[in-house]
């Protein structure tokens, strides 16, 4: 796939008041949705002077940087069309590889639409999993921060009654490192506080509701705390969140809407989804494509200024 842009670079960053050494890149996401929009708020911020964005410049303001990538189709909000899925993902792919090779310092992405991307013919299960297919990564793990609550997920994209099945001892280990890893060095934590959910009500109770507590993550909890890690667990989902777990650095929860619904509650808006356990740094908002309002001039920019901020404190640690 060629990598050199559509049509032409705009290259004006003349500083980096992030304190970056080389520029944030931003996919602008579904054309049909909010994302485009989105970018171009970012020309009254502070950081319109850190960011490169991808995206058809049709779409964007002139006083972006911009590397344009042109949609085949005809784009009109709230409409998307699975014509211009090939041309988005080339996009994915220029951001990912310019942070691979050292052009880019992170990448943050806009909101794009699996089921249209999907309907074009292309097996996409989401943003996590494609640039983890980029980089080689075997193991990405996916974490929503708000503010000081973050939540990191043992498994992302699959229908609940596949859980448990996917769920291993070797699986939520790697997890876990991973995890524990990129706390201390993307987010600058010497000994992060790890809080482990159930993955069944109440923790399993003993195994009356269930024994995935008993067979693989309580010994997958033994097993790191006994070299060092910082972790408690299984917790109930329903407590692990409260004050009365303590302190906690992250909760890692078993599977998507464990995990999310605590997380958007505390923050839909202005929270973050961070890959962790990848080569390169990425953030996104944490919304979809909102089809509904793109056009309108309603959308909320909080996500992506909060995934940009968020991006260049990664790349600064």
């Amino acid at each position: 796939m060629d990598a050199t842009p559509a049509r032409r670079v705009f290259c004006r960053v003349a500083h980096l008041g992030l304190a970056l050494d080389r520029p944030l890149v931003i996919t602008a996401g579904e054309p049909a949705g909010i994302g485009p929009e989105l970018c171009n708020a970012l020309v009254d911020s502070k950081f319109v002077n850190d960011v490169i964005v991808i995206g058809d410049q049709r779409q964007l303001s002139t006083d972006l940087d911009i590397i344009d990538t042109p949609f085949p189709e005809s784009v009109k909000p709230g409409q998307p069309s699975p014509s211009n899925a090939d041309t988005l993902l080339r996009g994915l792919r220029m951001a990912a590889e310019g942070c691979l090779d050292g052009r880019f310092s992170a990448m943050v992405t806009a909101p794009l639409s699996k089921s249209v991307i999907a309907e074009s013919g292309i097996n996409f299960t989401g943003h996590t999993e494609f640039i983890a297919a980029i980089t080689n990564t075997a193991l990405p793990v996916m974490m929503l921060v708000a503010g000081d609550l973050r939540v990191a997920l043992a498994s992302t994209h699959m229908p609940l009654r596949d859980v448990a099945d996917y769920l291993t001892l070797d699986r939520l280990e790697g997890v876990l490192r991973i995890l524990h890893a990129d706390l201390v060095s993307k987010f600058g934590i010497s000994n992060p506080e790890i809080v482990v959910c159930g993955l069944n009500p109440h923790a399993g109770e003993d195994g009356h509701l269930g024994d995935e507590e008993i067979s693989f993550i309580e010994p997958t909890v033994r097993k790191l705390q006994d070299e060092g890690l910082d972790l408690r667990g299984p917790l109930p989902a329903d407590t692990a969140f409260t004050p009365a777990a303590g302190h906690k650095d992250a909760v890692l929860a078993m599977y998507h809407d464990q995990g999310l619904p605590v997380l958007k509650y505390a923050g839909f808006g202005h929270a973050v989804n961070v890959t962790l356990g990848l080569p390169i740094i990425r953030t996104s908002v944490d919304h979809g494509t909102a089809f509904d309002i793109a056009g309108t001039g309603k959308a909320d920019p909080g996500s992506l200024f909060a995934a940009v901020e968020l991006a260049s404190a990664m790349a600064r640690n």
